[in-house]
This record gives structure tokens, C-alpha cells and sequence, in this order.
């Protein structure tokens, strides 16, 4: 692991020098940023899984403790009132002391509501809040303008998407997690287990515990793969496999992976020909992938090469592959963006903006569901996940539309119980080379 110390000390700076910017340019003091608060299920003494706000771990690696505040002015060393009371119901965390904690201010809050006490003291007239809990932000003083203001969020979001090398050096590690996860979910598909059985492996080789997932993992076998966001896990395993879909990630540090992976159960069948052709069409797109090119054209020739595809393996025939993306025969097998900004968030924050005042680009009308409309720069990191899927719902109106004689149902019907594929790798932008953390793990 790349030493994180200089790192994180490097990435302070750079956080420093954007909270002077956006300050300085809508003439706020500082910024009070909240972990978030830990949520009771209604009618409950129980709470839901906490996850801490993104623009709070964005500067500390605290991803687990509610209550905890960040007070940032771009100049001083910035605050941290750490969350960590007398409990002996619960494991409380203690005062961190790692190769971050030089770069922060720490101060021990004993109690959630001591943050009143502590913020007395200064001056909240011209302090913007950043966190969902705004009535705590009112009574703390903040001014209703200044709560979430869209002026701060716009910046912030736009300039996430350009990892520092700290960040960049936390996704490696996640990557690394998330390949360790998908290797042993891969053998427990093998020894022919269930769904929810398959999950188990994966966490056991994460480490990781169902909540600690950046997201729900998606292990799919058979048709359940025609469901883009499956997460059921079923416990019973089918009479018989043919597929297994697996779009399961992990987090370091708050930062995150997301990796999917299709495989056949048998490896001569027209499934697994598919798997490996749309396998070479995601690695031949990433190897076209590079700077100053918006995203969007990158999803539109991914619909060319799934156009290239169905002709291939005659599942459409009778018509070009020019035709094909024009008249929109490949949305009901492709029907997902090509990929997203990654970070943060699994699906990080700013892709359809084109700069930190908040002008957006929507994606191409037939298009809809593509999540970046970016133009490619260094220091982003994007995942790549063409799909090519049989999906009832999405085919059934091209069964009586005019271009119904262009489909072969016959062998459409014969993949729907294959569900579909999906293949994601997360690629890093650099001037003049493009870094696929995924495949460099070995992952194939």
C-alpha cells in the first residue's frame, strides 16, 4: 500500500485551496460540515445502518461515527469535533490517532449536543451548513440561506470528480478488496451454491459485513441477471445454473469500488461466446478512451459495438448496424449508461455538470439512464460496464413493432434464461494513458 501520510497531507492542501476559493467567492467565513446522525426505525429502539455524509469524509477518513463535525475556513487546520461518549451499551470509537490526524484540529465531543457549547464561541453569521439535518443547523444559528447553499454544493460536487493521489491511492485499496471478493465469489459459483451463500463468500473475502458494502451487492444467477438491480438472494439454488452475474464492490477509507462480472456455467454454449465478445468489445473501448472526449460519445459507440454484436450472433439480422443504433434496436439489450463517475459515492456526485457553477448537460434523449455526460480529464475515475441483456419487459414492444421481423425470437428466447451480461471495470483518467485498476489486479 502506497504510505498515506504525505498523501493525505498533500490531498489537505488541495481541500484547503478549494474552501478558499468557493469562501472567498460567496463571501462566507467557513464551512460546517456534519458527519450525519445516527436514524431510529420509526416506532423503534433500534437504527438504521449509518453512513456518513460524502462531503464530510471527503476530508477526514471517519466514515462510521455519527455527530462528529468539521469546521473548515481554508486557512487554519481544519476542526474535527470527534463523536465518542461514555457507552456502555454500544462500542464506542476512541479518539483516532493515524497518519491523518496530524493534518486535523481534534477535539473530543462527549455528548452530541456539546457541539452547541463548542460553537459558541464563534461566529456563525457567514457560515455555510453542509449536511441533511437542517433544523440541528438552524438551532445551532446557521442562517436559512446558508444551509446547503446551491453556490457551495455546485463546487464542491464539480471538483470531487478530480481525485488527489491520497484518493486515488484509497480506490487502489478498494480495488484490491472488492478483486479478493469477486475471486472467491467466482469458486463458490463453481461449487454450484446459492445466491445467498455466494454473498457470504464474497464478505468473508472482503472482510466486510452486509453494511459495510458501498452498495447492495447484486448476485444473480440464471434470469434473475435480467434484473439490473437484483439483490433478493435467493437461498435456494436452481434445479439448474446457467449464468451467474456478480456487480458487488467495496470501500476503503469511504472510497469505493464497483466491479461486475458475468460468467457462464458452461463454457462451449452461445452465452459464454457472448460473455467473451462483449469482453473484448469493453476492453477494445476502454483502449479508445482518453482525454477531451466527451462521455456520451463513448456510450453511443458502445451502442455500435452491441450493435456489432447482435448481428454476429444473428440475434438481429436484416438490417446495418448504423440502422440498428439510429432506430434504437440495441436500447432493449443495452438499456443502461456505459458507466458513471466513481468516488465517494458509487455513483459520484457532478457527472451531467460541465463546470463548478452548476451548468448541467443532460444525457442524449434516447439515452436517459447514462449517469455522465462529462468531458474526460485528468484525475477522473469512471466505471465501464456495457450490458447486453434479455430483458421480457424491454423486448416485448419490438415483438409487434415494424422492425419485428429484424429479431430472431426464436434464439432470443433460448438466451432469457441466461438473464444477461454485465462486465465493469473502474478506470482512472490520465494525461496520455488511461489506468484500469480492475485489470491490473489480474481480475479477468
Amino acid at each position: 500500500m502506497e504510505k498515506l501520510a504525505p498523501l493525505y497531507h498533500e490531498h489537505i492542501k488541495i481541500l484547503q485551496n478549494r474552501a478558499r476559493e468557493i469562501l472567498a467567492r460567496t463571501q462566507l467565513d467557513a464551512l460546517l460540515i456534519h458527519s450525519g446522525v445516527s436514524l431510529r426505525v420509526f416506532l423503534d429502539d433500534s437504527h438504521y445502518p449509518f453512513k456518513a455524509n460524502a462531503y464530510f469524509k471527503a476530508w477526514v477518513p471517519v466514515t462510521k461515527v455519527p455527530n462528529c463535525w468539521l469546521w473548515i475556513d481554508g486557512i487554519n487546520k481544519p476542526k474535527l469535533w470527534f463523536y465518542s461518549p461514555v457507552d456502555y451499551w454500544h462500542s464506542v470509537d476512541s479518539l483516532p490517532n493515524s497518519y491523518w490526524t496530524e493534518d486535523v484540529e481534534l477535539i473530543h465531543l462527549a455528548k452530541a449536543d456539546d457541539i452547541d457549547a463548542q460553537l459558541s464561541g464563534l461566529s456563525k453569521q457567514n457560515v455555510a451548513y453542509i449536511g441533511e439535518q437542517t433544523e440541528r443547523a438552524n438551532s445551532l444559528g446557521i442562517l436559512e440561506k446558508n444551509i446547503n447553499p446551491k453556490a457551495v454544493l455546485n463546487y464542491l460536487s464539480y471538483h470531487r470528480s478530480y481525485k488527489t493521489d491520497y484518493e486515488l491511492a484509497c480506490m487502489r485499496e478498494a480495488q484490491k478488496t472488492a478483486v479478493n471478493g469477486h475471486q472467491a465469489a467466482y469458486d463458490a459459483f463453481l461449487s454450484g451454491i446459492s445466491e445467498f451463500e455466494i454473498n457470504m463468500f464474497y464478505l468473508m473475502a472482503t472482510g466486510h459485513r452486509d453494511t459495510d458494502v458501498p452498495y447492495d451487492n447484486i448476485i444473480a444467477l440464471n434470469e434473475n441477471a435480467s434484473v439490473l438491480h437484483y439483490t433478493k438472494l435467493r437461498q435456494t439454488v436452481p434445479s439448474e445454473i446457467r449464468s451467474f452475474l456478480i456487480d458487488a464492490g467495496a470501500e476503503y477509507n469511504g472510497y469505493a469500488a464497483d466491479i461486475t462480472r458475468t460468467y457462464s456455467a458452461k463454457s462451449n454454449n452461445d452465452f459464454a461466446s457472448l460473455i467473451k465478445d462483449l469482453n473484448e468489445e469493453q476492453q477494445a473501448i476502454i483502449g479508445t478512451i482518453k482525454t477531451g472526449v466527451r462521455y456520451t460519445e463513448y456510450h453511443i459507440n458502445m451502442h455500435h459495438r452491441i450493435a456489432k454484436l447482435l448481428k454476429k450472433h444473428d440475434i438481429i439480422h436484416g438490417v446495418s448496424e448504423e440502422s440498428m443504433v439510429e432506430k434504437g434496436l440495441t436500447t432493449p439489450f443495452f438499456p443502461h449508461g456505459l458507466g458513471h463517475l466513481l468516488g465517494l459515492q458509487v455513483h459520484d456526485t457532478a457527472g451531467f455538470m460541465q463546470d463548478d457553477n452548476g451548468v448541467h448537460l443532460a444525457a442524449p434523449e434516447m439515452h436517459p439512464y447514462l449517469r455522465c455526460t462529462r468531458i474526460l480529464e485528468p484525475k477522473m475515475v469512471l466505471t465501464i460496464e456495457p450490458g447486453l441483456y434479455f430483458i421480457e419487459t424491454l423486448l416485448a414492444p419490438w415483438r409487434e413493432s415494424e422492425y419485428r421481423q429484424h429479431f430472431d425470437w426464436k434464439k432470443i428466447d433460448m438466451l432469457k434464461p441466461y438473464g444477461g451480461i454485465r462486465i465493469e471495470d473502474n478506470i482512472v483518467i490520465h494525461a496520455g494513458k488511461i489506468e484500469n485498476m480492475t485489470r491490473d489486479l489480474q481480475l479477468p
